[in-house]
């Protein structure tokens, strides 16, 4: 008995729909940019893009036909990213507490 599954094969139409989803996105993503949300702007972005990503990440890297180790091994690559995410923002969102030093 084998130790790897069957590779799985997703049909053509799974393709073309994500590829339709992700076209979507794309121009969601652009009409939205003609708007001024004022902050959310970024917020909107990275949420559009997250869920491209999302998409990406399950079928055309095959994790949704994966076992549960590359779940969580996705899982965790997604986690640190919105890690680095947060800790980012963070960082530019608390920019303008500090007062600008003056020069010696």
């Amino acid at each position: 008995m084998s130790d790897h599954a069957e590779p799985h094969i997703a049909p053509l139409k799974t393709y073309l729909n994500v590829f339709a989803a992700l076209m979507v996105l794309t121009v969601l993503t652009v009409w939205v940019a003609l708007f001024d949300l004022g902050p959310f702007n970024v917020v909107v972005a990275v949420t559009i893009a997250t869920v491209k990503a999302y998409i990406v990440i399950l079928y055309f890297m095959h994790v949704k036909y994966s076992a549960k180790i590359i779940w969580l091994t996705a899982a965790a690559g997604f986690v640190w990213f919105i890690l680095m995410l947060a800790l980012t923002l963070a960082d530019f969102a608390t920019r303008g507490w500090l007062p600008i030093p003056e020069p010696w």
